[in-house]
């Protein structure tokens, strides 16, 4: 599975102009599911974001994880992280999992979420949505297990 995650201060995502989640600080994680992931790979993909050390601590260092934060975590289905773009101009997306596999991951990573005592919401997978938010720093990072 990949992530992209962002350390924010708020994030929000709307479907057809409806909220249908938010966080106050914490994490905005992009979620793909990759051809041939399982539930290993969801459960792995949590635990290491839940432990990634990159919340400030007293003296002002990235010491301090979303756990030790009690942060939340906004969770988005985005397939197009599975982009190649090695040929052409036009991306492919051929590396990402099955549309009916990539949500039963999606849902199965946000759960694991949950069940690190992390507050979780979610997009809606496969909709059109609009995802806001205000990047924390920024940090942005890049997570392939």
């Amino acid at each position: 599975m990949r992530a992209l995650i962002q350390r924010v201060s708020e994030a929000a995502v709307h479907v057809d102009e409806t909220l249908i989640g938010h966080t106050g600080p914490g994490l905005l994680i992009l979620v793909c599911a990759i051809d041939g992931d399982g539930h290993a790979n969801a459960d792995a993909l949590a635990a290491k974001i839940s432990k990634l050390r990159i919340f400030q601590d007293d003296a002002g260092k990235m010491n301090r994880s979303l756990i030790d934060t009690g942060g939340g975590a906004l969770v988005i289905s985005q397939f197009t992280l599975a982009a190649d773009t090695s040929r052409g101009n036009r991306p492919g997306f051929s590396t990402a999992a099955p549309p009916a596999e990539g949500e039963r991951l999606y849902n199965h990573f946000a759960d694991a979420l949950r069940g690190l005592g992390i507050a979780t919401q979610q997009g809606q997978f496969g909709a059109d949505m609009k995802v806001s938010l205000v990047n924390d720093g920024p940090v942005t990072i890049w997570l392939e297990i």
